[in-house]
């Protein structure tokens, strides 16, 4: 058995040793390649520009998660229509060293990039080369490059998908997904023929203006990524904060998580029954688990059990949708959650804290909001009055539509119950964490 789990444990390294020995002697063939072609490449000033344009890409290269900002591409398919297959295939390679230059990265990762972009590189110059050089039509030659740009971005995309499958054993990746890169490749492709036509039309100046357009874009880029990223990072700040509140709570009242979990499950699967978006089922999750974030704000005897609260605590727990807003501010949570907190105890014959709002004032989620909430008070175990079966507390919903509830989403989420099992109903099962886990699943989607 030992013997068996070691060769296990040594077949993904011989599988690398073998992939790795395979890109290493490709990128010794375009090498060959491009050395061969290199006397038959069209040297001068331009090189020298496009030399400079490739390292300048590579260095300001920027990534977020998977994705990857560069204007290397247009670079590399400038130097394939202009120079040839050998300015091409160096282009590339310029512009992944000055990258891994930058943000250096694993011997093994760099090998692969640079496989998926100079051997493309090579393949688009030589197909420009041998089909329409020199361009003496000029829609024969614009096709053409326009033609090698999409094959060296698929190019690129199966040598580095194909690869990346067989170092880390991946089947997720299917040739469907490309499709989803052609808005980015039809974009790359138009810009690099502009940029080819801009020179042979213009002339070296042309090219170092357009050159200095795609960089200040691609400097723009580099500016939102950031930006995304470290929003991204505020985000799970404030979700650590907020979900640590809620903790807090539930050690104060025990079901307080639970209660918040249950909520958010109702919400989002209520808004979903009733035709929203994506997003606004979304928005009803995240409210749902934060509708009651305002009670970390009060009094530790309000949340005593069999006390009896005096007006005071009335007024008091009445302000929590208004704290618990206010809470969602000031972590910077976005405007509309803030909003369905405030006005999740709102009535819609206008009889509800804090603003007393009726019907069509009312966000629609907060009506939402508020059926759940009502409804899991009366099933859940840990309730603070009578528990009382699912059917009771539909009666009982009813009862108030109208008045307290909008009766819209109260019949909505009757159709919503009754074809769920009695775990569901009673939601005694919901955790916080486990609804947490969703919501940072969306947040990581979006």
């Amino acid at each position: 058995m030992a013997g068996n789990q070691a060769e296990g444990g040594l077949r993904p390294q011989a599988v690398r040793r073998v992939v790795m020995a395979l890109v290493s002697v490709c990128l010794l063939a375009g090498c060959a390649v491009a050395a061969v072609q290199a006397q038959h490449d069209r040297l001068g000033p331009l090189s020298a520009v496009i030399a400079v344009a490739a390292v300048v890409a590579g260095i300001s290269a920027s990534r977020s998660g998977s994705r990857s900002i560069s204007a290397s591409f247009i670079v590399v398919v400038l130097a394939a229509a202009l120079l040839g297959p050998a300015s091409a295939f160096l282009a590339a390679v310029l512009a992944e060293v000055a990258a891994v230059w930058r943000r250096p990265t694993q011997l093994t990762r760099m090998l692969v990039n640079l496989l998926g972009s100079a051997g493309p590189a090579l393949v688009g110059g030589l197909m420009i080369y041998e089909l329409s050089w020199p361009p003496v039509n000029a829609v024969r030659f614009y096709l053409i490059v326009a033609g090698a740009a999409v094959l060296m971005l698929a190019l690129n995309y199966a040598i580095v998908a194909s690869i990346h499958q067989l170092l880390n054993r991946d089947r997720s990746w299917r040739p469907s997904a490309y499709a989803r890169f052609l808005p980015s490749l039809g974009l790359n492709a138009a810009l690099a023929v502009a940029g080819t036509s801009i020179y042979l039309k213009v002339g070296l100046g042309g090219i170092v203006f357009a050159l200095i357009a795609v960089f200040a874009f691609s400097y723009m880029a580099h500016l939102v990524v950031t930006a995304e990223t470290r929003a991204a990072q505020y985000r799970d700040l404030s979700w650590g904060v907020l979900a640590g509140l809620v903790r807090a709570l539930d050690a104060r009242d025990q079901r307080a998580a639970r209660h918040s979990a249950a909520v958010a499950r109702f919400a989002r699967d209520l808004a979903r029954a009733t035709g929203m978006s994506d997003r606004h089922c979304e928005l009803a999750h995240t409210a749902g688990l934060l509708h009651d974030i305002g009670r970390f704000a009060l009094s530790d005897r309000v949340s005593e059990r069999g006390r009896t609260l005096s007006e005071e605590d009335w007024e008091a727990i009445q302000r929590h949708p208004a704290l618990g807003a206010d809470i969602l501010r000031d972590l910077g949570v976005y405007g509309p959650v803030a909003d369905i907190v405030l006005s999740h105890h709102e009535r819609v014959d206008g009889r509800g804290y804090p603003r007393a709002l009726a019907e069509d004032e009312i966000p629609e989620i907060a009506k939402i909001i508020a059926v759940a909430e009502v409804y899991d008070t009366l099933t859940a175990h840990d309730t603070y009055r009578t528990r009382v079966s699912s059917f009771e507390a539909l009666r009982e919903l009813r009862r108030v539509a109208g008045t307290q509830l909008d009766p819209v989403y109260v019949e909505a989420f009757a159709e919503l119950l009754a074809g769920e099992g009695v775990d569901y109903r009673h939601a005694d099962d919901a955790r916080f964490d486990a609804e947490l886990d969703v919501e940072r699943g969306i947040k990581d989607a979006v």
